[in-house]
């Protein structure tokens, strides 16, 4: 099979020019769930799937399923399923979920090309919603087609602006019916950028991931008392911010000491809300969040313990009260040993190198995988940046993760 580097370089390009951002480096797009940038991009991803010959259907929170059934392919078989989503991040780069979603429907032309004869159909899909940057917390469509998250509930979802998705998805005409199900795949690989370095670094085209860290989220709340910044003496503060800052860094000190254990162990407060955040009021209120990832769990738990008893500790110590609610929490995902043999068997025919690794990041796969054989592949990351102008793929990598991902899909759709 040959992967045609232009004609996904196209696809992918085109869907640049979206919701495309001004930027003096790199290429941005903003494309939110509901925008007309998103409206356009799912129109022109139809458009490619009609010249590619296949049909179309939309559900009720608006997945986009591509179907190829050749005449080789019983109608009544579990279809082989590939893809990823085409929203983004608010100034975010142009090939995070792109890129999954076109290799898949590049993967499919390339089978065409090559005269392949599958027994069971080939999916090419766009989940709505991964990246959460309007609605929900992510992966909203990805969820509703395991059935984790009702219609209905997903439906209801509003923005800031008290939108339900029901009516942004309905606005820009992508509120279709019925509900995609996820658990009538035989296999689901999507391919995704890495967002690191370890491909660039290993001089390796494709990274084959054995397993998706387990994240948890914890929100916490420092209550202190504000009070004027030169009129109360250091004795007399309650100050929620300083007794927050103890908070990160024991948080951080509890991350490194499970490091050593499981060199993937992280943990991350990267939002902070402080009250009533003036430069001569002493803080008197700190919401923030706790990130926990790695691919053992007992890591999680060892940080969210570690956190508790931090919390404990500065109650007893300063004049603070706290709160560590505990509203997000996912055990890690081992990735299918069937569909994992797929691709590197489908690298080793394609003469291109693999890699195993883990994935730092869920993507769609982390719910797929909770209902039927799944994979997720890595092409590389140029430095490792991604959610920015910056992120970058070069074609020739594109298109040789795309090779790879042909070839697997290839092998298990004439199993």
């Amino acid at each position: 099979m040959r992967v045609n580097q232009q004609r996904l370089r196209s696809d992918i390009e085109s869907n640049a020019e979206f919701g495309a951002v001004p930027t003096d480096e790199g290429r941005g797009r903003t494309v939110l769930t509901g925008s007309e940038a998103d409206r356009r991009a799912r129109e022109f991803f139809c458009e490619r799937l009609r010249d590619a010959g296949l049909s179309i259907t939309i559900d009720e929170v608006g997945n986009i399923v591509g179907r190829w059934e050749p005449e080789s392919a019983d109608p009544d078989a579990a279809p082989v399923a590939t893809g990823s989503h085409l929203d983004s991040v608010p100034e975010g780069g142009i090939f995070d979920g792109p890129l999954g979603v076109y290799a898949g429907l590049e993967s499919v032309r390339a089978m065409q090309d090559a005269g392949v004869e599958p027994v069971r159909p080939v999916e090419v899909v766009n989940f709505t919603e991964e990246e959460g940057q309007r609605f929900g917390g992510g992966l909203i469509g990805s969820a509703v087609a395991v059935g984790e998250l009702g219609v209905e509930e997903a439906l209801d979802i509003e923005d800031d602006d008290g939108i339900p998705l029901g009516d942004a998805l309905a606005d820009i005409g992508y509120r279709g019916d019925g509900r995609v199900d996820a658990a009538d795949w035989d296999a689901w690989i999507e391919l995704h950028i890495e967002q690191s370095e370890r491909l660039e670094d290993a001089n390796v085209p494709a990274g084959v991931v054995t397993s998706i860290v387990g994240l948890s989220r914890c929100a916490v709340e420092i209550t202190g008392e504000a009070d004027h910044a030169g009129s109360t003496l250091m004795d007399d503060r309650s100050d929620a911010l300083a007794a927050a800052s103890e908070f990160v860094l024991d948080v951080e000190r509890a991350t490194n000491e499970r490091g050593e254990v499981s060199e993937t162990a992280v943990g991350t407060v990267g939002k902070l809300e402080v009250s009533p955040n003036a430069p001569n009021v002493i803080a008197g209120k700190v919401d923030l969040t706790v990130d926990i990832r790695d691919v053992a769990y007992d890591s999680i738990e060892y940080v969210i313990d570690e956190a508790e008893a931090s919390l404990d500790r500065i109650e007893a110590e300063r004049p603070v009260e706290t709160a560590l609610s505990h509203p997000w929490d996912r055990k890690p995902v081992e990735m299918s040993e069937r569909c994992r043999a797929a691709l590197h068997d489908a690298g080793a025919d394609a003469d291109l190198d693999t890699l195993d690794l883990h994935s730092g990041a869920g993507h769609d796969t982390m719910h797929v995988a909770a209902v039927t054989d799944a994979a997720l592949l890595f092409a590389p990351s140029r430095d490792g940046i991604s959610h920015n102008p910056r992120e970058w793929t070069d074609w020739a990598d594109c298109a040789d993760a795309t090779r790879v991902l042909a070839g697997a899909l290839a092998d298990l759709a004439t199993e």
